[in-house]
């Protein structure tokens, strides 16, 4: 399955790490937050990643290459951060049938398997894993609704007033349909063309999607204090892990 690495974004809330490199080159317990990312997506059978790069693109170029572990890379340029939509669509060239997106901000030790497994089962036009957070919480997210048989019926970008708890986190797979919905997407009200209207877009036309919970966790890097507090947790299992061997 293919995969898609959304690294374009200029990470100003993560200065002063990202003030002379992307965010997706930041370290977090020893490598960059891209091989985490990359470490996942291979262990989940990733045939080829499209990475999505912007902001300060020649160092993420530079330190890959073409490939990942033998993996292929082909690199897309969004040339103005205009949004997750907008970001999707400078690879929808190189896609020709269900792949895999991860936002390369984020680090998971989930179960992003089970989502995989869901798309391969080809009842679901998409999938993507959610996971409750605080109430307060909620609006920071696309917020997501469910049915009784665990598909989602609505979703909502940072709402004011969450009608939910169950937000999508940074991992998703799809078939190319999201492509068309992308296309369809108008600005929001913060100027983006929002994946969450996408995925809205989906679901109002008929398209099945499934949410699945998360069992694990995971980090978005945000804030410098994100990366600090991710860099903890990732050394403290992996010592416990040396521990048990």
């Amino acid at each position: 399955m293919q995969a898609v690495v959304l690294a374009a974004g200029k990470g100003t809330r993560l200065r002063p790490l990202t003030d002379d490199k992307p965010k997706g080159m930041v370290e977090v317990a020893g490598k960059p937050i891209l091989t985490h990312c990359f470490e996942q997506l291979k262990n989940l059978g990733a045939t080829e990643f499209h990475v999505v790069v912007g902001y300060r693109k020649e160092a993420i170029i530079s330190y890959y290459g073409d490939d990942f572990e033998g993996i292929p890379i082909t690199y897309s340029h969004q040339r103005e951060q205009n949004g997750l939509a907008h970001a999707l669509l400078t690879v929808e060239k190189h896609i020709d049938d269900d792949f895999m997106l991860i936002l390369g901000d984020n680090i998971f030790r989930a179960n992003l398997g089970d989502v995989v497994n869901r798309q391969r089962e080809e009842r679901a036009d998409a999938a993507f894993l959610v996971e409750e957070v605080p109430w307060e919480e909620a609006s920071r997210y696309g917020v997501c609704r469910t049915n009784a048989y665990g598909e989602i019926i609505s979703v909502v970008e940072k709402p004011a007033d969450p009608e939910s708890n169950l937000v999508m986190t940074g991992f998703y797979t799809f078939t190319p349909a999201i492509f068309h919905a992308c296309h369809l997407v108008q600005p929001s009200n913060r100027g983006e063309y929002e994946l969450s209207e996408a995925i809205d877009l989906l679901i109002h036309s008929g398209r099945t999607i499934d949410a699945i919970r998360m069992e694990g966790w995971r980090a978005d890097i945000g804030y410098p204090e994100d990366r600090d507090a991710t860099e903890e947790r990732i050394l403290e299992e992996e010592g416990k892990k040396a521990k048990t061997e």
